[in-house]
């Protein structure tokens, strides 16, 4: 099985405009719907006042394109991969696979998260493995990152609409807010990464904020 995807529009955008490579690797959003298994642990998912509220119910990687029952399969299959012994090696093994002379970059989840501490040590062993690919990541799972180091070719941006926001210090940490506008989101002092991806990461962006526009 395929496990790296070539990118969605706006990766491919990205992709063109730096002159880079970028593949992706996607689990499904929130939950698994074969197994139910959560796959967004830190997700807030919650009623109030009988108002649903949270990424949880919302999440763009969620409906559209990725109600697809193919899509869906795909993600649920993928998702069993990362179960697998041969999870790390068959990831190393598909981007030395790839043959390009760009940089190459790796965006982990555009729909799922990192579910558990020892799922976030396989992506860095495989980054580990690969000091010339850069592997980034948005994620709501702040807590299995602030007691570990990262190999230098890894960069996370974490989402607020955690559980965990509480936590969150938005001065030194590397954080996304997502904004009504362009122009709120300027406004507001944060980089605009609505459109072209890699200004999430340390590569383009040497603040701590993220701006992302909601759709």
């Amino acid at each position: 099985m395929k496990l790296l995807a070539d990118s969605n529009s706006k990766l491919k955008e990205t992709s063109k405009h730096f002159d880079v490579k970028i593949f992706n690797f996607n689990i499904p959003a929130y939950n698994d719907k074969r197994t139910g298994k959560v796959t967004c642990p830190f997700a807030v998912k919650k009623i109030v006042n009988k108002v649903k509220i949270g990424c949880g119910w919302y999440c763009y990687a969620d409906k559209n394109f990725y109600k697809f029952s193919n899509v869906q399969n795909g993600l649920s299959n993928k998702y069993q991969a990362t179960k697998n012994k041969s999870f790390v090696d068959d990831v190393i093994k598909e981007l030395n696979s790839k043959r390009t002379t760009k940089q190459i970059y790796v965006r982990v989840h555009d729909s799922g998260d990192f579910y558990s501490p020892a799922y976030l040590n396989k992506w860095i062993d495989i980054a580990k493995a690969l000091p010339n690919v850069r592997f980034y990541a948005y994620t709501k799972s702040h807590d299995f990152f602030r007691s570990i180091t990262l190999p230098d070719n890894f960069d996370i941006t974490y989402s607020i609409g955690s559980k965990l926001d509480h936590k969150l210090n938005k001065v030194t940490e590397k954080h996304a807010e997502i904004f009504n506008s362009v122009k709120e989101l300027k406004k507001a002092g944060y980089v605009d990464a609505h459109k072209l991806d890699l200004y999430a990461t340390k590569w383009y962006n040497k603040t701590n904020r993220v701006g992302l526009v909601f759709h």
